[in-house]
């Protein structure tokens, strides 16, 4: 322990030290120790706001940037968000795709794509926001689909007015491939994921949990979900957490992924400008 000093534990550290503590970089790759808690990890993540530690084990947790809460070498530092890291190639959309610059805001194309609710519709704008806006795609959410048949209708699809429609729990037997196929338009795509919930298809890692809760039926999804990881939180603020935590399309599983390029292929390949 000689080679660190005195121990920074010692007494109550959260109270101002004499000295100023440290300002580090929370740059991808360093690693640092939770104070309060222990938990040892890499920085995978960081915003304004928090900060993404990685494990050894593959596991993630979500901090807040705050004041002396870490150890960096056995030493008490404030971790605070990098300089944005300078451009050496095509910048990249959080889709994946180049990023096109100085976009002009453009008339919309008629054909649509419809998701089930405003999680759901908050999840494809982060990630495909960017790619939407160069195709002139809108993205609506319906609050479910039970009456998906006749919102098709209401629609009026045809050539040039393309409809995609993105829908939970799309598995054999279920209530939603019920009623997916019911409707037969060949302007009409109903892709699906198998995920009871969008909050699913963020993988467990990204949002600091070994794996998404089995909810008894009967249960509110998201009900149980949060009382099953012991957050005291509103299915709302509980949302803004996990949407805090994805950055890029890798924090998606793959079952989404397809399914939303899918959509965004068959309303806007082919179609008028």
């Amino acid at each position: 322990m000689r080679d660190y000093g005195r121990d920074v534990l010692a007494g109550d550290w959260r109270r101002p030290l004499r000295g100023k503590i440290p300002q580090v970089p929370a740059e991808t790759g360093l690693v640092v120790e939770d104070a309060e808690g222990g938990f040892c990890g890499a920085v995978v993540a960081c915003d304004k706001e928090a900060v993404t530690l990685e494990d050894r084990f593959g596991r993630r947790r979500v901090f807040p940037l705050a004041p002396a809460a870490f150890l960096l070498d056995g030493k008490a530092v404030t971790l605070v968000r990098p300089p944005p890291a300078a451009a050496t190639g095509p910048a990249r959309s959080a889709s994946g795709s180049i990023a096109v610059s100085g976009l002009r805001a453009r008339v919309a194309k008629e054909s649509r794509i419809y998701v089930e609710g405003v999680h759901d519709a908050s999840l494809v704008e982060k990630i495909w926001g960017h790619d939407l806006r160069v195709e002139g795609v809108v993205v609506e959410y319906l609050e479910g689909v039970d009456d998906l048949p006749a919102i098709v209708e209401e629609f009026e699809p045809g050539p040039g007015r393309r409809l995609g429609v993105l829908v939970d729990h799309l598995v054999a037997g279920s209530k939603e491939s019920r009623i997916a196929a019911q409707v037969s338009s060949p302007d009409v795509l109903v892709a699906g994921h198998p995920f009871v919930d969008i909050w699913q298809a963020v993988k467990p890692s990204v949002v600091g949990i070994p794996a998404w809760p089995v909810v008894p039926r009967g249960v509110p999804w998201k009900e149980g979900v949060i009382d099953a990881l012991g957050w005291r939180l509103e299915p709302a603020d509980a949302w803004r957490r996990i949407l805090g935590s994805v950055r890029t399309f890798t924090d998606l599983e793959p079952e989404l992924l397809g399914r939303v390029e899918e959509l965004i292929d068959f309303v806007t390949i082919g179609q008028e400008a």
